[in-house]
């Protein structure tokens, strides 16, 4: 669990560092608003992606009279799913996250909320985009048994954008691929 107060020590401490007083009136507070909002934006660093699949897990029978080898059309797509995250090599702030997820059903969907919660619960860990991506990829496979995940992530990082190479219409693009969006390349039309 996140220990807000061992927080709040190391940021008063970073601000002398920095050569500023923790204590004038504009940082007094500082190092306890840090720490609450480091408990929320980092939260997900509280679950495992098994954890996660069970908060968000509910599904539903599909309905559907055909399975799903004799309809290799059916795909269930959320896109534009909003999210953030923090690198972990800097901390720095990935923004103008945008999340697609796709699955192809076999006998079950998800709820389409539960999806974008999912995305934001994994997004709320320090961590690479790659690994946003598969982490979301494998939950989806836990929650729905699809093996027919994929995960496409648009993003901002700040480490790129605000410091070092200072590149501010910089975005990264990752996709994680599972089963027959891997190998039909006519399924990728929905990542788009």
């Amino acid at each position: 669990m996140i220990n807000e107060k061992a927080i709040e020590e190391h940021i008063r401490g970073i601000l002398e560092a920095l050569g500023d007083d923790p204590d004038r009136e504009g940082l007094r507070n500082t190092p306890k608003r840090v720490a609450q909002m480091y408990t929320e934006v980092f939260a997900g660093m509280n679950y495992s992606n098994e954890d996660i699949a069970s908060m968000f897990g509910k599904t539903f029978e599909d309905g559907l009279e055909s399975p799903v080898e004799e309809a290799p059309g059916r795909v269930v797509v959320m896109k534009d799913i909003d999210m953030f995250s923090y690198c972990e090599h800097h901390m720095a702030l990935m923004y103008d996250m945008k999340a697609t997820v796709a699955y192809i059903p076999g006998g079950k969907v998800i709820g389409l909320s539960k999806i974008a919660r999912i995305c934001d619960m994994v997004g709320r860990r320090l961590q690479l985009q790659e690994k946003i991506g598969r982490d979301i990829a494998d939950i989806m496979t836990m929650v729905t048994g699809s093996e027919d995940v994929a995960v496409a992530i648009e993003a901002c990082h700040s480490c790129v954008t605000a410091r070092g190479i200072k590149k501010t219409n910089t975005k990264t693009y990752t996709t994680e691929l599972r089963g027959r969006f891997r190998t039909d390349p006519g399924l990728l039309f929905y990542l788009k």
